[in-house]
C-alpha cells in the first residue's frame, strides 16, 4: 500500500461532498483506470462547456434563465477540474525525484 501522504484524490466527491481517495500502489488497476476514464470524460464535458459557453456569450439574445444555467454549469465543470488538476499535480509531484 502506498504511504498516507501518497493517496490519490479521485474525480468524484463522497458523501456530503467530502473528497475520496485511492490507495493503492497498482497505478494499472481498475479503481485507477476507472479514475482515469472519469478525468478523462470530465475533461471532455469542460472543453464542450467552453464552445456552448462561447457561443452562448455572443448570442445577443441569450436569456436570464440561459445565462444562469450557463454560470451553474461552469462552476460545476470548474469543481471537477480543480480536482482533476490538483490529483494530477499531487501525482506528478510524486514521481518526480527527490532532491
Amino acid at each position: 500500500m502506498t504511504a498516507p501522504n501518497e493517496l490519490r484524490l479521485l474525480p468524484w466527491s463522497g458523501p456530503e461532498g467530502k473528497p475520496c481517495y485511492l490507495s493503492t500502489d497498482n497505478r494499472s488497476g481498475y479503481m485507477s483506470r476507472l479514475a482515469d476514464n472519469i478525468e478523462a470524460v470530465q475533461l471532455g464535458a469542460a472543453a464542450d462547456l467552453l464552445e456552448q459557453s462561447s457561443e452562448i456569450l455572443n448570442a445577443e439574445d441569450a436569456s436570464l434563465e440561459e445565462m444562469r444555467h450557463l454560470a451553474k454549469e461552469l462552476i460545476s465543470t470548474l469543481r471537477d477540474i480543480l480536482r482533476v488538476a490538483t490529483s494530477r499535480g499531487h501525482l506528478l509531484a510524486l514521481s518526480e525525484p527527490g532532491p
